[in-house]
């Protein structure tokens, strides 16, 4: 509890000192005006195109991490800082004489960031966000594009600005409403999920949201080029500023954005792997690990193995990236499982068994609001679904269960066969593979078994390294040297 207090103080800090800062010049004798179109021209356009390539990378970066909600952000921040940029070469006495883009401008910016803003923060499984998710690599040039178009046609018919009304009442007001309503919502809603999950990202995001809300007050009250109206300016600066860092720090690590980039053309699933595993995923599968010591490298296995299988069965790219972060964090649920039940030597009674099998469930809530896509979702959901509908959480059978899904399934009970666990030793790979035979059309889809039945088949010396590298598990003679 005191923990989360003092989230809350800096929080409140952060917010109402630039806000206290403002009212108290304003009016003063101190809020002398500082009237430097000049200044305004150069540094508000450079430092703006210079923030929207931050954006712009942060939108390619999310594309290679397979985050919707990174999508959004870097639209988001492109929709501010390329409005900015708009807002700065709009400058009266300079490139255009029209007196009320460069206000409007800035508002606009605001406007549109909340927006894409708010919609990083809705559920990843509701339907829309789900459309945009489909189109998630067509997202950042077609907006980047609407954008440009729009600041075009304001350039050369800027009285169209006068259309939106957002220097005259009630609009301008209206507008700050509106923009308080929306950032308030995800303000909360990201605050709640960095209370559960401690990722820098989200703190960030709520910070910048914040001061999105009082530079939008500024805009609308301040007395244009006095001391007190430029704080707008070094705000929304910093609310950018702030989300680029949050994302270094959680996805980025210590890797290079370069290396994430080359993530794509990776062709060996250890190196993709070890590449695309975030810090963010990484600190998941950890924690999950640390829970339970007999499933040390098992999210590891399952998605390597996950990923021999999917390359068998000829998935895609995009696919294979899907099944290999899925598979990474396809146990994040059984962080809510307690330690008495999760590691319990013996037989589970009927009620700790129904605990057990919330974890898909609890996984996916989990992960749904850190932005994973709806592919690796349906593998954290539905990797313990069984072909003839006896699985869980939702019973589905056939081909209702996700592809995806019924992939890891293979590959999790492998894994699972051939290593200790807390009640049982582990079998042999010939003994792992006479059980997953057995179950192929009852547990298993017959076209996923067929394909691990000739990728153990062809592929020996795999299964052998992955075996020598895990030695808590058991190794089979056949594999054995």
């Amino acid at each position: 509890m005191r923990t989360n207090t003092g989230v809350y103080t800096r929080l409140a800090a952060a917010m109402l000192l630039p806000l206290a800062a403002y009212l108290l010049l304003r009016g003063t004798e101190l809020d002398k005006s500082i009237k430097a179109p000049y200044e305004h021209f150069y540094i508000v356009s450079l430092v703006s195109l210079f923030s929207l390539a931050l954006a712009i990378a942060v939108g390619f970066v999310a594309i290679q991490l397979r985050n919707i909600k990174i999508s959004f952000l870097s639209l988001s921040y492109v929709s501010l800082t390329a409005m900015f940029v708009f807002h700065g070469l709009s400058t009266p006495g300079f490139m255009m004489h029209h007196s009320d883009i460069a206000g409007s401008a800035a508002q606009l910016s605001v406007l549109l960031a909340v927006v894409w803003l708010w919609l990083s923060a809705l559920s990843v499984d509701l339907p829309l966000i789900k459309w945009f998710s489909e189109w998630q690599r067509l997202l950042l040039p077609v907006w980047t594009l609407l954008l440009f178009g729009f600041c075009a046609v304001l350039w050369f018919n800027p009285d169209a600005i006068l259309y939106f009304q957002l220097k005259e009442l009630p609009m301008k007001w209206t507008a700050t409403l509106f923009i308080l309503g929306l950032n308030g919502w995800t303000i909360y809603r990201y605050l709640m999920t960095y209370l559960s999950s401690r990722f820098p990202l989200q703190l960030a995001i709520v910070y910048s949201a914040g001061w999105m809300v009082v530079a939008q007050f500024i805009i609308v009250s301040g007395e244009t080029w006095n001391i007190s109206w430029w704080l707008y300016h070094f705000l929304l600066l910093a609310s950018v500023i702030v989300m680029v860092v949050g994302i270094v720090n959680q996805y980025v690590s210590s890797k290079s954005i370069t290396s994430s980039v080359k993530l794509m053309f990776r062709a060996n699933p250890r190196d993709w792997i070890n590449t695309y595993m975030s810090s963010s995923v990484r600190e998941l599968v950890m924690t999950t690990e640390a829970r339970d010591s007999y499933t040390a490298g098992h999210n590891y296995r399952v998605a390597l193995y996950a990923l021999k299988l999917g390359e068998e069965l000829s998935l895609t790219s995009a696919e294979l990236r899907a099944i290999a972060q899925g598979g990474l964090v396809h146990d994040v649920g059984k962080l809510r499982i307690p330690d008495t039940i999760l590691n319990k030597p013996g037989k589970l009674t009927p009620e700790e068994r129904k605990i057990i099998e919330v974890h898909p469930v609890s996984g996916y809530d989990l992960c749904k609001r850190l932005g994973f896509m709806p592919e690796e979702l349906s593998v954290i959901r539905s990797h313990h679904e069984k072909w003839d509908g006896s699985g869980y959480p939702d019973q589905l059978a056939g081909e209702q269960i996700p592809l995806l899904a019924r992939v890891t399934a293979v590959a999790d009970v492998y894994d699972a066969l051939t290593s200790s666990r807390s009640y049982r030793k582990a079998m042999t790979h010939k003994a792992a593979m006479e059980i997953i035979l057995k179950e192929s059309g009852v547990h298993f889809d017959p076209h996923c078994v067929e394909a691990w039945e000739r990728l153990v088949r062809e592929q020996p010396v795999f299964f052998e390294e992955t075996v020598r590298n895990s030695p808590h598990l058991k190794l089979d003679k056949k594999y054995s040297r």
